[in-house]
């Protein structure tokens, strides 16, 4: 029989984190991280599959997010504390002080963080979409990476980073956009790829430009769900999780680069990560563009074992080619951590 998904609950003086867990709880735990805006279900392929090969999985919604703990500041949204929250889940929720870690999106900075300021605490680290960067996840940290070929300086000075400033110049212009129908927001944000808009600027690098998100309209137009990202209930546990928290938490994670990047200044090691490490390029994620721009170059200095595969998708890749993503972890893990199987 496959082990069922399960729900709980970690509670400490400081913090509350829901979370899902599959498989055997004395077996070596992978524990998943879901980015914006997104929540455990986000890994709801991989969790039961990786269970079945004898692993315990895990996958908390990330502070503001779900059922786990909302704030009120943007700075309680900092890196350091998500840190903080997953090794209290660590050390409650399972009988061991070390884990794998798998993150997506913002999630990856979060696993990218243990692994450079607590590699006590991790067996490996494997993300998707998002690389890392030992100088923090900040637009300051990304901005002489970005390919001038796409992205022409006087057009876009902050290339295809240009939303993540709208959040620090128009917080409540991009939270109110989301808000505005939240059905229709997560219906145009959970897309696949597009192979034919390769070399053509993401639409996140149009922000500011159009005075907000969707074309500065204010509200997400009405779009068909795509189903190859998500299914019918998938989308209604999405929106029905955002209406109840709202997208204060959410984007906040956006609003903490300058503590981020001094964050980043505390790592173990100068940064260095020594433990294996596999990083998943999405072909089709043209924000996080690390196939042929310069963006992965900081992680292939900074890693010691890195394995890197390339998947056919957007930036959904858990959700959209979970069969590839699948078979790519299940690799790296028999050959780089066996041990741990």
């Amino acid at each position: 029989m496959p082990f069922p998904i399960t729900e709980h609950v970690v509670r400490t003086s400081r913090h509350t984190t829901f979370y899902l867990a599959c498989g055997r709880p004395d077996a070596t735990p992978l524990i998943f991280l879901h980015g914006w805006p997104e929540l455990s279900i986000s890994w709801r392929h991989q969790l039961p599959v990786f269970a079945a090969l004898g692993f315990y999985c895990l996958a908390p919604d990330m502070r503001g997010y779900g059922r786990s703990s909302l704030y009120t500041t943007h700075r309680d949204y900092a890196v350091e504390h998500m840190v903080r929250d997953m090794l209290e889940l660590l050390e409650e929720a399972v009988p061991h002080d070390k884990a794998i870690w798998i993150g997506h999106d913002w999630g990856s900075p979060v696993a990218w963080s243990i692994a450079s300021h607590h590699p006590a605490h991790c067996l490996g680290v494997a993300n998707l979409c998002v690389p890392y960067i030992p100088d923090g996840f900040a637009v300051e940290s990304l901005l002489p990476l970005v390919d001038r070929d796409i992205y022409p300086e006087d057009q876009f000075p902050a290339g295809q980073w240009e939303y993540q400033l709208f959040y620090r110049e128009n917080f409540d212009a991009a939270r109110s956009a989301f808000e505005a129908n939240v059905d229709a927001t997560v219906k145009a944000l959970f897309r696949k790829g597009n192979a034919a808009a390769k070399g053509q600027p993401s639409r996140t690098a149009l922000v500011r430009r159009d005075g907000g998100w969707f074309g500065g309209a204010g509200v997400a137009p009405d779009v068909p769900a795509d189903t190859d990202v998500l299914s019918e209930a998938d989308l209604c546990a999405y929106v029905a999780s955002l209406k109840r928290n709202g997208f204060f938490g959410p984007d906040s994670w956006y609003m903490n680069g300058e503590w981020n990047r001094a964050y980043a200044s505390q790592a173990a090691n100068g940064g260095r990560l020594d433990m294996p490490v596999l990083f998943l390029h999405g072909a089709f994620d043209y924000t996080c563009e690390t196939v042929e721009s310069r963006l992965a170059e900081p992680m292939r200095a900074a890693c010691s074992d890195l394995t890197e595969v390339v998947v056919r998708s957007g930036h959904w890749m858990a959700q959209e080619r979970p069969l590839e993503v699948n078979a790519a972890l299940a690799k790296w893990l028999a050959v780089k951590l066996p041990g741990a199987w």
